[in-house]
């Protein structure tokens, strides 16, 4: 089970921390991340992060927008600076991940939650 918070209403030019804490039987974690989507578009990734170690982001958040991970926990943040209105969106955390007793892993989404941009 993976379980987002921190989204919310914020002006332009402001800052958001977003969460996803994964919860259950879990052996192992490779993969964590955050996609999002805007109204009338397809999901488009944000940044991800593997192994905790090596993260990758979009070109259009790069500089403003920091992933991290707290492997104790099993929740990836993402720091949100300088937002702009075009980052408006539903931010879905995805983890990939090894349940104990099963073969491979496997990619788990988050529920979403709704970041607006906005004056």
């Amino acid at each position: 089970q993976l379980q987002a918070s921190g989204g919310g209403l914020v002006q332009p030019g402001g800052s958001l921390k977003l969460s996803c804490a994964a919860s259950g039987n879990i052996a192992s974690i490779s993969d964590m991340g955050w996609y999002r989507q805007a109204p009338g578009k397809q999901r488009e990734l944000v940044a991800t992060i593997t192994g905790g170690l090596s993260p990758h982001y979009a070109d259009s958040v790069k500089g403003r927008f920091t992933i991290s991970v707290d492997n104790a926990k099993n929740t990836v943040y993402v720091q949100m600076n300088s937002l702009k209105a075009e980052d408006t969106a539903v931010y879905y955390c995805n983890v990939v991940l090894l349940v104990y007793g099963s073969i491979g892993y496997k990619g788990y989404w988050g529920q979403g939650t709704q970041v607006t941009v906005s004056s």
